[in-house]
């Protein structure tokens, strides 16, 4: 109804603008009554020649307003900036769940964007998990060698509708990175900090800050979305990680800091996502304790705690 809407009252205007042209010109006119064909313009009246100028627009004006956006298969959208994150239509499927975004060209280095998508767990899968190689059955890497070569600060909008407090996000994302530093014994990623300022997910190339943020994600069932970019064709030896942003999605999902019944609980969700950001993919789909596993549902608090697949997996990596 909005688009008719719009026509209706961008025609009426144009049908108006129209009749006050004819009135302005019909003196002008009315002792020329040519019987010239329309198109031979130079022996046309004024009058003539607005009314065929009105209808050619008002016929413009009618195309625009029933033309069909460009859609997309994912959009997730910032509550707070109202910018959205879409999973481009050429974005190709490496893996379940997991999408190339394609190549961006930083500081003189060609990078790749890794999409991950983790959907609410509806029906047993059908399909494995994986990402591009793994170091066992229950453990899979975006790309064998792609890891942080140096610590780097996180940045998080603490803002949402659930009630989760700014201390609560900030103290508990960085105790779910550390426990992925004590399974690989290493400094991964750098300090994390609080901001106001909205925040966007990079989807075309990385603009160097790491982001976390809750916003609305439009395809039914998912739960978060983590994109890391990298080098993750060529040498392993030089494969590294250069930014990585993070969504929860807040509309379609109620959240939890202490695993609520009917809820998302923040700390699963988070040491899961905090996975892909350092590297990790999806192991197969049998591998249903791990805290990679691809699906969760809502009061999950299993993916907490890293299982024997993921310490296998980061440490191996890192």
């Amino acid at each position: 109804m909005g688009d008719v809407s719009i026509f209706l009252f961008s025609l009426l205007q144009s049908t108006h603008v129209c009749i006050a042209k004819e009135l302005q010109v019909d003196k002008e006119d009315s002792k020329m009554k040519s019987s010239i064909p329309l198109f031979s313009m130079e022996h046309r009246t004024k009058k003539d020649i607005v009314y065929v100028a009105c209808m050619f627009c008002s016929v413009i004006i009618a195309g625009s307003a029933f033309a069909k956006p460009n859609t997309t298969r994912v959009t997730a959208t910032n509550t707070r900036s109202g910018v959205s994150v879409t999973i481009p239509a050429h974005a190709l499927e490496v893996a379940p769940d997991v999408f190339s975004l394609g190549t961006a060209v930083v500081d003189g280095k060609s990078v790749e964007g890794m999409m991950i998508i983790h959907r609410r767990e509806a029906a047993k899968p059908a399909n494995p998990g994986g990402g591009k190689s793994g170091a066992s059955k229950c453990s899979a890497l975006l790309a064998k060698g792609a890891k942080w070569r140096a610590a780097e600060p996180w940045v998080l909008n603490p803002a949402n509708s659930n009630g989760l407090t700014d201390s609560f996000l900030l103290a508990n994302t960085a105790l779910n990175i550390q426990k992925w530093e004590d399974a690989a014994s290493a400094n991964i990623l750098g300090e994390g900090s609080l901001t106001a300022a909205p925040l966007v997910a990079d989807e075309v190339s990385p603009d160097g800050v790491n982001e976390i943020y809750f916003g609305n994600i439009a395809e039914p069932g998912v739960i978060a979305v983590t994109i890391t970019w990298g080098v993750f064709g060529g040498a392993p030896s030089a494969r590294e990680l250069v930014e990585t942003d993070q969504v929860y999605d807040e509309v379609d999902f109620a959240w939890s800091e202490a695993g609520e019944a009917g809820k998302m609980d923040y700390e699963n969700i988070s040491t899961h996502e905090l996975g892909h950001s350092l590297g990790m993919g999806h192991p197969d789909d049998s591998c249903t304790e791990e805290t990679m596993y691809r699906f969760s549902t809502e009061g999950e608090t299993k993916k907490r705690d890293l299982h024997t697949g993921d310490v296998a997996g980061i440490a191996g990596l890192y």
